[in-house]
């Protein structure tokens, strides 16, 4: 399981040094300037997920069917009755929920909500970046609190947990796409075991989740203690990607870790 540790957001196109008194510098095009408010948020989020990852790898690692790898071995963090795996924290991407959204022929949730706000008369900033716009309606619904703006928050949630069902149904099928939709510069086809972090009351705070070890620990271990009643071919899914004529094999499977 890798992390960023010591260089920027592509975007930033830099690089951060800590200095003493807790000062950053960061390096933009050569050049050195000051700038804390542009590499706080990246430095922070970092910083969490580095010690987060360090965390809940051990919690892996303490189990008896574990084995950590010796050294560095490229894309694999650990094996589990004798099977390689890179560990992978993520959470129910967007992305899927828009397209399974699409398939169930639901609007996307942004425009359902702008659409919404309007009847309730509710007023937000159309100029704003459309998760900004997201989370102003949702948060002024919630204040609203009458039975038109809980039934929307409702219904939104309900399309949700039913998608979230679905994967936990058939962990394959979110495997599967997490594969075929992976960044083109990280392409891999080893085996990937995927730690998929849910909190139903809200989706965008399941990042939280990478800390909440009395939630974390136990569905863990419960998956661990159950690993050798699985089979290869519970594990194996094919997948094809963008680019690629081959098709890809590998060895898989989802830990949901719900809240």
């Amino acid at each position: 399981m890798k992390n960023g540790g010591g260089h920027f957001a592509p975007e930033l196109d830099g690089h951060f040094e800590l200095e003493s008194g807790g000062h950053f510098k960061l390096e933009l095009d050569g050049q050195y300037h000051w700038n804390l408010q542009a590499v706080q948020g990246y430095v922070l989020n970092s910083w969490y997920n580095h010690w987060s990852s360090i965390l809940i790898e051990h919690i892996f690692k303490s189990h008896t069917e574990v084995l950590p790898t010796v050294g560095q071995i490229k894309s694999v963090d650990f094996f589990i009755n004798d099977v390689p795996f890179d560990l992978k924290v993520t959470y129910l991407p967007a992305e899927y929920i828009k397209t399974k959204r699409k398939e169930k022929g639901l609007p996307v949730e942004l425009t359902f909500l702008k659409k919404k706000a309007t009847e309730a008369k509710i007023i937000f900033d159309k100029t704003a970046k459309p998760a900004d716009i997201f989370y102003e309606i949702v948060e002024k619904m919630k204040d609203r609190n009458d039975d038109f703006c809980l039934d929307i928050l409702k219904t939104l949630k309900d399309e949700k947990l039913e998608i979230l069902q679905e994967v936990q149904d058939n962990p394959k099928m979110l495997a599967t796409w997490l594969y075929e939709n992976q960044g083109e510069m990280r392409f891999g086809s080893e085996n990937r075991l995927f730690l998929v972090l849910v909190d139903t009351d809200d989706f965008t705070n399941s990042w939280k989740l990478k800390r909440n070890i009395d939630l974390l620990k136990p569905t863990i271990l419960s998956y661990l203690d159950n690993f050798k009643v699985k089979k290869t071919e519970d594990l194996k899914i094919e997948f094809e990607f963008k680019g690629k004529t081959k098709i890809f094999t590998a060895l898989t499977d989802i830990i949901f870790v719900v809240k």
